[in-house]
């Protein structure tokens, strides 16, 4: 037999996915500053709106590689975090 859910379950369970979801949205948000951080993006004057045209862009070619890559298996897109490689484009954050 199914068992009948309370509104009260409801909103509990309701709940639970509110945080879930703020949550996942604050890993992704700084995911994103420290990437903006790390290749200095995040110390050039930049206007939002150009910040927004740029990121909607890099979010059409990835999109549009998910599209094509359905067939087959996607590129890793992430560096190991100690890699090492790359350091002469780091910026220092002394702040």
């Amino acid at each position: 037999m199914a068992t009948k859910s309370s509104i009260s379950d409801l909103d509990a369970q309701i709940e639970k996915l509110r945080e879930r979801k703020r949550l996942l949205i604050v890993k992704s948000a700084e995911r994103f500053a420290r990437a903006a951080t790390r290749t200095g993006l995040a110390e050039m004057e930049i206007a939002d709106e150009e910040v927004d045209r740029i990121i909607e862009e890099i979010a059409a070619r990835f999109r549009k590689g998910e599209r094509k890559g359905a067939a087959g298996p996607t590129p890793q897109t992430r560096r190991p975090a100690d890699s090492g490689a790359g350091a002469q484009g780091q910026v220092p954050n002394d702040g």
